[in-house]
């Protein structure tokens, strides 16, 4: 099928725009640590379907040793380290916002990508990254504060709109989706090169690693009885639901697929309009309000992770 890979990238982006809004509004009623580790088990039992109708198994069985180490390095750092900071910011700042901060996964995946894949990184790529560098902080920055005693001397050099823990939260989000991407693309790659693997076994490989970090946490951090009312509470697992089967189910399964079929940059690109997706959304599901400056902010951080895979 032409174009394969672009159009799964952009169903991705509109998944992972349900998903977002499923999973914050899960998050401020039972907690994102219950969240994220109730999600992967829905995933994982959902692949362990399709797997079973596709192949004839529930889980993977023709990945390599090699494959399992490097996607599950990617389910740690991706899934548990990654996606517990996103989920962690959904409590202190919008999903909107987090998804906005979450445009840096794309320029980090490049970034990173140089280093392990030996992609290429041009000047062009760097002006990519300032441009979204200035959207993001255009919403997320207000204007200097000074004190009107002293005129000249700023009290603040830079005042955040938005709290500074949730924004450095969901930077933490982006930073291991970007890299986890990295090291599922070569955890999906044969020995040799002959091959790719099944992207949605190597999907579920992830999740593993994903639910067996999440159940270390929650088990050392004595927070099983959190989990217990989590379950019971039926509002906050059919939002899980739905953004169980949009995220790590169908989202990140067709993401791997997407960078399959394309450049990492070009999916990575066209995932990442999720932050303009998400405006419409939020206004009317939520009624947030978004100003002018966000709206260009947002327009600004997408144009410029497209300019840095030009």
């Amino acid at each position: 099928m032409p174009h394969l890979g672009e159009f799964a990238a952009l169903l991705v982006a509109v998944f992972w725009t349900i998903t977002a809004l499923s999973f914050a509004r899960a998050s401020r009623i039972i907690g994102s640590l219950q969240v994220n580790w109730l999600r992967l088990v829905f995933a994982f039992v959902f692949l362990g379907i399709l797997l079973f109708f596709r192949t004839g198994y529930c889980y993977p069985v023709e990945n390599s040793a090699t494959s399992w180490l490097w996607l599950s390095l990617s389910g740690l750092i991706g899934f548990v380290i990654g996606d517990f900071c996103l989920f962690l910011s959904y409590e202190y700042v919008s999903a909107r916002i987090s998804m906005l901060v979450m445009a840096l996964a794309p320029p980090i995946a490049a970034v990173t990508g140089y280093f392990i894949l030996g992609e290429s990184f041009t000047g062009m790529n760097l002006v990519g990254m300032l441009i979204t560098l200035l959207g993001i902080a255009i919403v997320v920055l207000d204007k200097p504060v000074t004190d009107e005693n002293e005129i000249e001397k700023p009290k603040q050099f830079f005042k955040s709109v938005h709290s500074l823990r949730g924004l450095l939260l969901a930077f933490g989000g982006a930073a291991g989706q970007g890299v986890g991407l990295v090291l599922s693309k070569l955890g999906m790659q044969s020995p040799g090169g002959i091959h790719q693997y099944d992207p949605f076994a190597s999907t579920q490989i992830r999740i593993i690693t994903g639910i067996i970090g999440f159940t270390l946490i929650i088990v050392l951090s004595g927070r099983i009885g959190n989990m217990h009312k989590a379950i019971k509470n039926r509002p906050a697992m059919g939002l899980v639901s739905l953004g169980s089967i949009f995220g790590p189910f169908l989202g990140v399964s067709l993401s791997l697929l997407a960078v399959q079929h394309t450049s990492t940059g070009i999916a990575s690109t066209i995932m990442a309009i999720v932050p303009v997706l998400i405006i419409a959304p939020s206004v009317y599901l939520f009624k947030e309000k978004v100003t002018k400056r966000e709206i260009l902010g947002a327009v600004l951080a997408v144009c410029g992770v497209g300019l840095f895979f030009i």
